[in-house]
C-alpha cells in the first residue's frame, strides 16, 4: 500500500512540476498546498491529491519560500504552536517540519494568520532553531 502511494504521489507531483500558473503569496498567507507523501517522520498530505494547509513563514522570492505545515489536532510542546483562523478554526504550526517550498506546491489560500499570533509563532520558531 505505501508504495501504491508514493506512485501516486509520483503522478501528482509530475502534474505539480508542469504548473504553469502560480500564485502570488506573502508571510503570514495560509494555502492548501500538495506537499505529497514523504518518508519517515516527516509531514504527508493527505486525500487524493496529498494536500495539507501550509503557512508561507518566509518568502524568499516569487518562486521559493519556507513554510509550515498545519495540522488540526492540537499539540504542546516546543515543536508546535496552536492558534485560530477562519472563524476559531483551531490549527497547529508544526515548527519542526518547516522546510523550502516551491511556489508550484500551492494551490488555493485559505486564510491568514494575524500579526500577534505571527510574531508569537516566530519567537518560538527562533527558539527552537537556537537562532
Amino acid at each position: 500500500m505505501i508504495e501504491n502511494d508514493f506512485d501516486k504521489w509520483n503522478e501528482i507531483k509530475k502534474r505539480t512540476q508542469d504548473k504553469k500558473i502560480t500564485a502570488y503569496f506573502r508571510e503570514r498567507e495560509i494555502y492548501w498546498a500538495n506537499i505529497g507523501k514523504n518518508i519517515g517522520y516527516e509531514q504527508n498530505g493527505k486525500g487524493k491529491d496529498f494536500m495539507r494547509p501550509l503557512l508561507i513563514f518566509r518568502k524568499y522570492n516569487n518562486k521559493l519560500f519556507c513554510g509550515i505545515p498545519l495540522s488540526t489536532t492540537i499539540r504542546e510542546g516546543s515543536f508546535f504552536y496552536n492558534f485560530n483562523f477562519l472563524e476559531s478554526k483551531d490549527s497547529c504550526a508544526l515548527l519542526v517540519q518547516a522546510k523550502t517550498f516551491d511556489v508550484k506546491r500551492l494551490d488555493r489560500k485559505i486564510g491568514t494568520i494575524n500579526k500577534n499570533d505571527f510574531e508569537k509563532l516566530e519567537t518560538k520558531f527562533k527558539k527552537l532553531m537556537k537562532l
